[in-house]
């Protein structure tokens, strides 16, 4: 899977830019994050990222979209040959695999998800967009019910998808106050697959 991110070395300064501001809204916050701090993570000027973003508002976007590629990247590296189950476990899979590797993706969701504001929101709105692609395109192939609801094999897919890693700090909360002895280790979660 190709990683939309890239390293610094491969990137153009728009490119350092979006990433250093995704980095740093995953960790504070977007409100908690002024264009002059990303500038400074980027190592750049921040005549630079207005000319390059305008607004912050633009800068949002392009984080936004960054991570929609991201989820984009994971599930299309998965080919849609298999059963229906075997497809959508192998697509939870590359997501679960592609969030493992990048951390400030997983709190970036977080943070839009858990704490939406008005301009995270359109975060959601793509995921939700990206999702209702895929699951067509998986209903078209024959992969998917088409007599199930289109609604709710969405909302299944993005909660397995999302559920354990964005409840991550309640579970292991949670598993610290339930662990025996011995139990070192909690167990990952396991939502079935319908189609």
């Amino acid at each position: 899977m190709q990683n939309p991110r890239a390293t610094n070395d491969d990137l153009t300064a728009k490119a350092r830019i979006r990433n250093a501001a995704m980095d740093l809204f995953a960790q504070f916050g977007e409100s908690r994050v002024s264009l002059r701090a990303v500038a400074a993570e980027a190592g750049v000027t921040l005549g630079l990222v207005q000319h390059h973003f305008k607004t912050k508002a633009g800068l949002v976007e392009a984080v936004d979209q960054l991570i929609v590629d991201y989820f984009d990247a994971a599930v299309s590296s998965v080919p849609a040959t298999g059963t229906p189950g075997e497809v959508a476990a192998a697509r939870d899979a590359a997501v679960n695999a592609m969030l493992h590797a990048n951390p400030a993706v997983v709190n970036y969701v977080r943070r839009a998800v858990l704490e939406p504001a008005e301009t995270q929101l359109r975060l959601l709105e793509s995921l939700v967009a990206l999702t209702r692609r895929e699951v067509g395109s998986l209903r078209d192939a024959g992969l998917a019910s088409t007599t199930r609801r289109e609604s709710t094999q969405i909302v299944e897919v993005l909660v397995r998808q999302f559920g354990e890693l964005l409840l991550a700090p309640m579970i292991d909360a949670v598993w610290e106050r339930v662990a025996g002895p011995g139990e070192t280790r909690r167990p990952r979660l396991s939502i079935t697959v319908q189609d």
